[in-house]
């Protein structure tokens, strides 16, 4: 097993994903794709790998103009998923699969900042990956959210888990491709650095929430990882 990490903004690693990784003494790459470090000549040859995730950005999937690495990550999307390898995709990583995979991804409307639970469906607590994630048992996950865009469900895809504000915050594309708007990946340290130059109350209930829920939330990630890399 070697596992491809994409990252597309220096802030936004992999997280928990890598101390898993590291736990289990499993090969990975890290590979910047932000700025214009994505060249022909740079991007990773698929067939070396046997996992892709991608990371998170602040950047527009419907904005893709300036973005050299844009359609050099698509490819590798499409790459392994042509060879059934599997794909974990985070907040914009969710949505480059969503766009790989043919559907629409544009504005929201409304920001999901912070904190939140969103439901799971039948078919996410059915699911032998994505089930981890639940809250003892119950249909609902609690998660760190920072976005405003939004996908629609791709086709042939396996909708995991909604809220009332976005209805597609989870899916599965056939058994090894997984699409997550919220960070799985998150830690109370990345909190912190994300919001460095934020403050008030809301920020410190943030931070306060992050220390109180991360201990629970890393072994649902872990237990998800579990099942995921294999």
């Amino acid at each position: 097993m070697s596992v491809l990490i994409i990252k597309n903004i220096a802030n936004e690693g992999p997280g928990t994903i890598e101390d898993y990784l590291k736990e289990k003494d499993i090969p990975y790459e890290i590979v910047e794709f932000s700025g214009c470090e994505a060249t022909e000549e740079s991007v990773p040859d698929a067939a070396r790998f046997s996992h892709l995730v991608i990371m998170g950005g602040p950047m527009a999937v419907y904005e893709s103009e300036g973005l050299p690495f844009f359609h050099y990550e698509i490819a590798l999307i499409r790459a392994f998923m042509l060879d059934s390898k599997p794909v974990l995709g985070v907040c914009f990583g969710a949505q480059m699969i969503a766009h790989a995979l043919r559907a629409d991804v544009y504005a929201g409307g409304r920001e999901e900042l912070g904190w939140d639970s969103v439901d799971i469906t039948d078919e996410g607590m059915n699911d032998p990956v994505f089930s981890t994630l639940s809250v003892n048992g119950s249909a609902f996950v609690e998660v760190f959210q920072w976005h405003g865009d939004t996908f629609d469900l791709p086709k042939k895809a396996v909708r995991l888990a909604s809220s009332g504000i976005y209805q597609n915050q989870a899916f599965r594309y056939r058994d090894n491709v997984y699409a997550l708007q919220f960070h799985i990946e998150i830690t109370p340290e990345i909190v912190r650095e994300w919001f460095a130059n934020d403050n008030g109350e809301s920020i410190e209930k943030m931070f306060t929430q992050s220390d109180d829920i991360y201990p629970e939330y890393r072994k649902r990630a872990m237990a998800f990882y579990d099942k995921f890399f294999v």
